[in-house]
């Protein structure tokens, strides 16, 4: 518990983050645009909550050291993990339900009216896919049931650090 405890104190554990979280980004356009597969109102919001997480990851390797900082980026790290996470449950749940033809998917994203992303960035905020299709998957998995257990890690990584912290006893 110690290890974990002191993790959040260290630079490059706020950096691998921010790094990781850049990778999955790097690895959504790839799928985007080198294969063509179009991104659903649900990928564009996972999409977001990577980016969050990516925030966290910079935030907190230059603010590590101060308390402020540290509570910015565990907000932007937890609410990435778990909005992701619920998101990706969501889009399974879609994929998967015997009667899928119930559930609608929009396809202009609803992001609050000061921060429209899909009209300041549509390259990687544009929805133009459906949630139902399947167009990919590995190991007999598709893309949002993997994106359960990415953000899964990134949840119980949260968890496991902020849980640590608190039992050291230490103010975040």
């Amino acid at each position: 518990m110690q290890f974990l405890s002191n993790l959040i104190s260290n630079k490059k554990a706020w950096q691998l983050l921010a790094i990781s979280a850049l990778a999955f980004e790097i690895t959504a356009l790839f799928f985007q645009y080198i294969l063509e597969l179009k991104p659903c109102i649900m990928c564009i919001y996972q999409r977001v909550a990577i980016w969050a997480i990516f925030f966290a990851g910079v935030i907190g390797s230059f603010t590590h050291q101060y308390i402020f900082g540290r509570l910015v980026s565990y907000s932007l790290w937890g609410t990435g993990a778990i909005w992701g996470l619920l998101i990706a449950l969501e889009h399974v749940e879609m994929q998967s339900a015997t009667m899928s033809f119930l559930f609608s998917c929009e396809f202009v994203p609803n992001f609050p009216s000061w921060a429209p992303l899909h009209e300041w960035i549509p390259a990687l905020f544009a929805a133009t896919g459906d949630c139902g299709n399947i167009d990919w998957q590995f190991l007999g998995y598709s893309m949002p049931q993997w994106m359960i257990v990415v953000y899964g890690i990134y949840t119980t990584l949260f968890a496991a650090v902020l849980l640590a912290r608190l039992q050291q006893r230490k103010m975040f």
